[in-house]
């Protein structure tokens, strides 16, 4: 049984893709959030990774928050990003509504240069 929330959020997910695949080719920055840690994966239309990135790896410091996490996340992809000769992307954030990580994440990878 699907409870009203994960119904809210499949909804808001499929939304939110129908209109990413419908309006762009760009390649897509996938984001998943859990408790702890935050990644990100540039995918293109076939579906291969060209760029990974996330707080779990050993650049991030554990003493930061959540927050400080997501940006550091933003300024590895972008950089990865630069290095797979990837220049925008378009965000498919999923369920996820744009503000804390996410909204950090986000412009902490355009202030590095990759257009979102």
């Amino acid at each position: 049984m699907i409870t009203a929330k994960k119904q809210i959020r499949l909804k808001r997910k499929i939304r939110v893709r129908k209109m990413l695949l419908s309006r762009s080719d760009l390649p897509r920055v996938m984001i998943v959030r859990s408790n702890q840690h935050f990644y990100a994966q540039i995918v293109d239309g076939t579906g291969k990774v060209l760029a990974a990135a996330g707080s779990s790896s050993a650049k991030t410091t554990t003493k930061a928050n959540k927050t400080e996490q997501a940006k550091a996340v933003g300024v590895q992809l972008a950089a990865k990003a630069a290095k797979a000769k990837v220049a925008a992307v378009v965000l498919d954030r999923s369920f996820y509504r744009y503000h804390g990580r996410v909204k950090a994440f986000v412009e902490s990878a355009r202030t590095n240069g990759l257009k979102i």
